[in-house]
């Protein structure tokens, strides 16, 4: 074991930003298994994705505001695909999510086919450089989540009926995919909640949160002392943190 990887000073903005993740993550994860659209993060997910690339493609500056405007129009433009096909075919919506889900990330896979660096891309997209993040994207995702936080607080999600929800989704998960990945996203969002199915209001949330916490913080420890990529081994944690909760409940 590396202990000497345990430096504060790159664990710590993880660690932060993997609060930050699961502090929307969390309850919009509940309500995803609630509805039955499990697939929805990793499709919104792949979506901004695919808006990032193309900024990438477009030569705009890596991390920049253009970058961050593609990516969100992206991610909007995915939810109100959402919203439409669910008024349109309630039945088929979950067959419809993995569908774009697929468009999205075949979409992402043509643009960066003549891309030298299309592979480390790609991997990026997928496992996040959650080591690696700045102060400056802390912020944006601090001020992101506040903002999302609180008008879920407020009810004003609710007024805006199915295109609310899927366009907080969609805000959410894009601020959180380009620090942490698409695994951590969907993994962060209904690992938690599965593991909390059982339990009821603020008790769900409540240890949701618990799951999330002590799995990113065992996740990036174990990461740093045993060399392994920090995003696959939090995915575990959390799967582990989970199913022991489970079965302490038991």
């Amino acid at each position: 074991m590396n202990w000497a990887a345990m430096d504060w000073a790159i664990l710590g903005p993880a660690l932060i930003a993997g609060l930050l993740v699961l502090s929307t993550h969390v309850p919009l994860g509940a309500k995803v298994l609630d509805r039955g659209i499990v697939f929805i993060d990793l499709a919104i997910a792949q979506i901004a994705g695919l808006g990032v690339i193309a900024a990438d493609a477009l030569g705009l500056p890596e991390g920049g505001p253009a970058v961050q405007a593609a990516a969100v129009s992206a991610a909007l433009l995915g939810a109100w695909l959402l919203t439409w096909t669910e008024r349109k075919a309630p039945k088929h919506q979950e067959a419809l999510i993995g569908v774009m889900f697929i468009l999205a990330a075949c979409a992402g896979l043509l643009i960066l086919a003549g891309n030298p660096h299309g592979g480390e891309h790609l991997k990026d997209l997928l496992v996040g450089q959650i080591l690696w993040v700045n102060h400056t994207q802390l912020l944006w995702l601090g001020g992101v989540s506040a903002a999302l936080l609180l008008a879920m607080r407020l009810g004003w999600v609710d007024r805006l009926g199915r295109f609310g929800f899927y366009a907080v989704f969609a805000l959410a998960v894009t601020a959180s995919v380009q620090l942490v990945g698409v695994y951590l996203v969907f993994a962060s969002l209904i690992i938690p909640a599965l593991g909390t199915v059982k339990l009821q209001g603020s008790a769900r949330l409540l240890a949701g949160y618990g799951i999330g916490i002590v799995a990113y913080g065992l996740g990036l420890a174990l990461s740093a002392l045993l060399d392994l990529p920090s995003g696959a081994v939090i995915v575990w944690a959390l799967a582990i943190c989970s199913l022991g909760a489970s079965l302490i409940r038991r």
